[in-house]
């Protein structure tokens, strides 16, 4: 069953947690009510923006991209989490790995492409507020949208072959609860030198440039507020930006620790727990963050179930 190498291969073992049975029930109740939580808390930010008009604007746009890109990174790999969790069988397909691996390398470049993005609508709109409608028109939102799932995909299709195809001698027991790219890697019977610059080149571009121009965004931003005389008018432009903010930080934060963390094995638990908090507790935040620092998205969504209450009266 187990070839030489990923083309041959059938199935790969996820262990996780599975030498901590205990720990294995706490988490799958954990993880099971925060993953519904992020389901609705996700879908209502889509709805809300759709649903009132006076959302319509880039940032609410980039934000419903931000909530279905979230549903979708925790959806392609919480299910096959719970399922691994609730039972003995830790096994995962060769076709499931590929789409999963696929999934985690291109909705992951993604995020951190959309937030830069996000990252310059802020930016427009606080240094040049009285052209931001005409700078961020429909056409150039769409189009941003459209370069950051683009290079997304680029990124994926780029690497998730190469890992796949890596010769792995027979191994197929993953050393994590889904199938992570450097997990994959540590696998290879082979040396992956050249892999490894790969990796590294596509992360400069994919996830250290965009943080970059956030950096970069945030120093006008707070060039721009610090030339606001009013001191409500300070707070009121910060607050713009504050949600955003608090969300680039928890995200990249999180990543920043976990991919500094040493490889040695005293750490891997220590990795697995900060790539769950990545795949479930930032999905699930992110909402949140965004409705309590957000007084509009708060009055959407009391509209939206004010107006599904009187629709359901009038009927």
């Amino acid at each position: 069953m187990d070839g030489t190498n990923g083309s041959t291969q059938t199935h790969f073992i996820l262990l996780g947690f599975s030498d901590r049975p205990h720990l294995e029930r706490i988490l799958f109740v954990v993880i099971l009510i925060a993953y519904l939580l992020t389901l609705v808390g996700n879908t209502t930010i889509i709805l809300v923006s759709r649903l009132d008009p006076h959302l319509h604007t880039p940032m609410y746009f980039f934000l419903a991209h931000l909530s279905f890109l979230d549903l979708s990174f925790t959806t392609s790999s919480i299910p096959q989490l719970l399922y691994n969790l609730n039972g003995c069988d830790k096994t995962i397909s060769y076709m499931g790995c590929a789409i999963q691996l696929f999934l985690f390398l291109g909705l992951g470049g993604v995020e951190c492409l959309l937030l830069a993005v996000m990252a310059y609508d802020r930016c427009v709109a606080i240094c040049k507020p009285l052209h931001y409608m005409v700078i961020m028109n429909p056409r150039l939102c769409r189009g941003l949208v459209s370069v950051t799932w683009g290079c997304g995909v680029a990124n994926s299709l780029a690497m998730s072959p190469v890992t796949l195809r890596l010769p792995r001698c027979g191994h197929h027991e993953v050393d994590h609860f889904l199938r992570e790219m450097p997990a994959l890697i540590r696998m290879a019977c082979v040396s992956t030198v050249a892999i490894d610059g790969t990796v590294f080149v596509l992360a400069v571009g994919v996830v250290l440039s965009p943080l970059v121009f956030i950096l970069l965004s945030y120093s006008y931003i707070v060039r721009a507020v610090l030339q606001i005389r009013s001191a409500s008018g300070r707070q009121k432009a910060f607050g713009t930006c504050g949600s955003h903010l608090t969300v680039v930080s928890l995200f990249y934060g999180n990543i920043i620790y976990m991919y500094m963390q040493p490889g040695a094995s005293s750490s891997q638990d220590q990795g697995m727990f900060l790539m769950l908090f990545y795949n479930i507790v930032t999905p699930l935040l992110n909402p949140l963050i965004y409705t309590l620092r957000n007084r509009e998205v708060k009055g959407g969504t009391g509209k939206v179930a004010s107006g599904e209450e009187r629709a359901r009266k009038g009927v």
